[in-house]
């Protein structure tokens, strides 16, 4: 079980580093979208620090998500990205959730593997 996570995270971690970097050097090709979908995007290029917050998480997260030493908190960082592309998925594109969801389970399978280490950011704090 533990090779399976291994893999399972680093190819997690990959393919949010590559996301990451398309965000800043747009080397993929876009899909095709709605007329919707456009205008999301067009609001996303308006709020111009937007796209470069989202990628410099993407990389970040997937990095940390790859080195088990820093996965937990990997985890948490990538967490809302997961999010948002679950629920663009949804609301868009509901094709993509074949992979949108799976991702979004690992990642909430690392977050659940690693509890105890955030049960001290959690705890009550007792002085």
């Amino acid at each position: 079980m533990k090779i399976v996570k291994t893999v399972l995270c680093i190819l997690f971690g990959l393919m949010f580093v590559n996301a990451g970097l398309n965000k800043f050097l747009n080397y993929m090709p876009m899909p095709e979208m709605t007329a919707e979908q456009m205008k999301l995007m067009e609001a996303f290029v308006k709020i111009s620090w937007l796209m470069p917050l989202i990628g410099a998480i993407e990389i970040i997260g997937g990095l940390l998500f790859m080195l088990p030493k820093f996965r937990a908190l990997g985890a948490i960082v990538i967490l809302p990205v997961t999010v948002g592309i679950v629920m663009h998925n949804a609301i868009f594109e509901p094709s993509g959730l074949a992979i949108a969801l799976p991702f979004f389970l690992i990642n909430l399978w690392i977050i659940g593997d690693n509890w105890n280490k955030y049960k001290p950011m959690i705890s009550d704090y007792k002085s």
